[in-house]
């Protein structure tokens, strides 16, 4: 029953983020050379809703709907990496001129220009993974040689 409310909460979305406009190349053009704030509008008002639906959470200290659990927030510590990752990220949505976030409903729409926003995102999660994988490994082996010294 969860797996299904989900689907239908996420076909909801995904309709939903087609009528704003967030699944249209030209309006992502438009955005980045400041020709049309339509979009910058859908995203403040996103994020307008997340931060008021965020205080109400932590102020009521509600279950979640399905699995009735308190829902527990917390922030995580900032990392040297953010900065470089966020300008990466920001170039990549540039270049594809999709969203990755709204990448799925554009493929939904038929917009097959979308798979190649899709192998970008799973190539980065995959360096992103080698790399985590070699710091940790790093770190692992650094600890070793104190505990030993």
């Amino acid at each position: 029953m969860q797996k299904i409310v989900f689907l239908l909460l996420g076909a909801l979305f995904g309709f939903v983020l087609s009528r704003a406009g967030a699944t249209t190349y030209d309006f992502y053009a438009k955005l980045f050379l400041f020709e049309d704030f339509q979009l910058m509008w859908v995203i403040m008002s996103a994020a307008g809703v997340g931060v008021i639906g965020l205080g109400i959470i932590k102020r009521l200290r509600p279950n979640s709907i399905l699995g009735r659990q308190p829902i527990s927030l917390k922030g995580k510590p900032y990392k040297n990496t953010l900065i470089p990752g966020s300008l990466i990220f920001g170039l990549g949505w540039g270049l594809a001129g999709a969203c990755p976030g709204t990448v799925l409903a554009m493929l939904g729409e038929g917009k097959l220009g979308a798979i190649f926003t899709i192998l970008g995102i799973l190539v980065g999660v995959y360096l992103h993974g080698l790399q985590m994988s070699k710091t940790q490994s790093k770190t692992q082996s650094t600890s070793k040689n104190f505990a030993v010294s």
